[in-house]
Formats: C-alpha cells, sequence, structure tokens
C-alpha cells in the first residue's frame, strides 16, 4: 500500500465509521427507551439524523466508493437507518407507553417494522431523480411528535398504522440532502426543523406548544410538495 493509498484511505474508512457511529446511538436508544430517558432517546434522534443529513456528503467528497471498493457504504448506511429510523423508534414507544401494552403493542410495533424491512429491500427505494418512493420510514420524527404532544396510545397506533400502509403507496417524498428540486429551500428548512427539533427537546417535560406548531409546519410542507412532485411528474425516476 503505497502513502497516496493511506492518504485517501483513511478519510474513507473514517467516514464509514461516522457512518456506523449510528449503530451505537441505536444500541443506546433501545437500552435508554427501557430505562425510561425519553429525552435522552429523542436527544440519540437527534444526533443521528445530523450524521445521516451528512455522512452522504463526506462520502462523496471522499469518494469512498472508489476508494473503498470492497465496502458497501450504501449497506452499512441502510442497516444504521433501519435501527436507528425504525427499529428503536418502535421499541420507544412501545417502552414508554405510547403504544398499547402487552401484546397489541407488539403487534402494532411490529408492523411499521415489518413495513420498514420491505422498504429498505426495495432496488427502487431510492429513484434515479433523488426522491425517497413510499413513506421513508420517519417512524423517529413520529416518535418525537408522539412524545412532545403527549398522543394517547390509541391515536399513535392510528397514525403508525397509517404511515405503515404509505410505505407501499407509490408517493415520491423529498430527499431533503439530494431532491434537486428546490434543494436550498429544502436543506434550509430541514436545517431550521432540526434547530426547532433541538429547542423543543430541550424543553421536554414542558415543551413549547408554539415552537412545535412551528415546527410542523416544515412537516406540512414537505408532504405538500413531495405529493404535488408525485402529481407534477409521476413517470420521472420512478
Amino acid at each position: 500500500m503505497t502513502v497516496a493509498g493511506l492518504e485517501a484511505r483513511i478519510p474513507a474508512l473514517l467516514v464509514h465509521g461516522y457512518t456506523a457511529v449510528g449503530a451505537v446511538l441505536a444500541l443506546m436508544m433501545v437500552n435508554w427507551s427501557y430505562q425510561g430517558r425519553t429525552r435522552d432517546v429523542l436527544w440519540l434522534f437527534l444526533i443521528a439524523m445530523v450524521i445521516d443529513g451528512t455522512d452522504g456528503f463526506l462520502a462523496r467528497r471522499f469518494d469512498v466508493k472508489h476508494v473503498l471498493p470492497w465496502f458497501d457504504g450504501a449497506l452499512l448506511d441502510n442497516i444504521v437507518d433501519f435501527i436507528t429510523y425504525a427499529f428503536a423508534p418502535m421499541v420507544l414507544l412501545w417502552a414508554t407507553g405510547y403504544l398499547p401494552g402487552g401484546l397489541l403493542g407488539g403487534v402494532v410495533a411490529a408492523i411499521p417494522v415489518l413495513a420498514s424491512c420491505y422498504q429498505f429491500c426495495r432496488t427502487d427505494a431510492k429513484t434515479e431523480d433523488h426522491f425517497f418512493l413510499g413513506f421513508p420510514s420517519y417512524w423517529n420524527i413520529l416518535a418525537f411528535y408522539a412524545v412532545v404532544g403527549s398522543l394517547s396510545p390509541a391515536l399513535t397506533s392510528g397514525i403508525v398504522i397509517a404511515l405503515a400502509v404509505l410505505v407501499f403507496v407509490p408517493i415520491k417524498y423529498i430527499y431533503p440532502s439530494r431532491t434537486a428540486f428546490l434543494w436550498r429551500a429544502n436543506m434550509t428548512l430541514a436545517t431550521l426543523w432540526l434547530i426547532l427539533y433541538a429547542a423543543i427537546t430541550a424543553g421536554l417535560p414542558d415543551p413549547s406548544p408554539l415552537l412545535v406548531a412551528v415546527s410542523l409546519l416544515y412537516v406540512g410542507y414537505y408532504l405538500v410538495v413531495s405529493i404535488w412532485m408525485t402529481v407534477r411528474r409521476p413517470k420521472v425516476g420512478g
């Protein structure tokens, strides 16, 4: 291995290590969920989202796909995303009483986990024009709003089931860091939403209703633009 090879490989390995930190965060999410440390888990969700939102830039910056062709960074990313965006959030909701107790709660929690298994294995889950096809397993976002909104187990379950169905509906959802359409607006609003997420989490157990309402404006924007783009360009990249 040449010196130049080492200089290229070390940053690439560090990028993969950065992504893999999410797996450790997921382990902590599950452990802390069963300890009732709900706010701490929400902070871990935030860290995981920041990592997920930046590791792609780093991977392209250091050309990891070509520098380390023997390592599948996309597979690593999917593994980490599944356990931080789907599995751990369902554990949080079930363990902390936002889903029904007992077997019923387990069944409800299993529905999005299984739906996400399907989605993460689809080769077209990310379209050629950089959209997510079907609800993109943002179960951590649902868990966040269930906690800050103190949603009842019945309401949370209803939303979980509805979103699980949307995994199979071919709506194209914005991929904030990759979708070219309105990229600057998408990234700016996504960044502001993360800041609001941090402010709301810091205010728990009594989050600001105003901040929660403002944060939901981005959720509304995301859904409206995603549906509009699906209707406007139904065949592009599908």
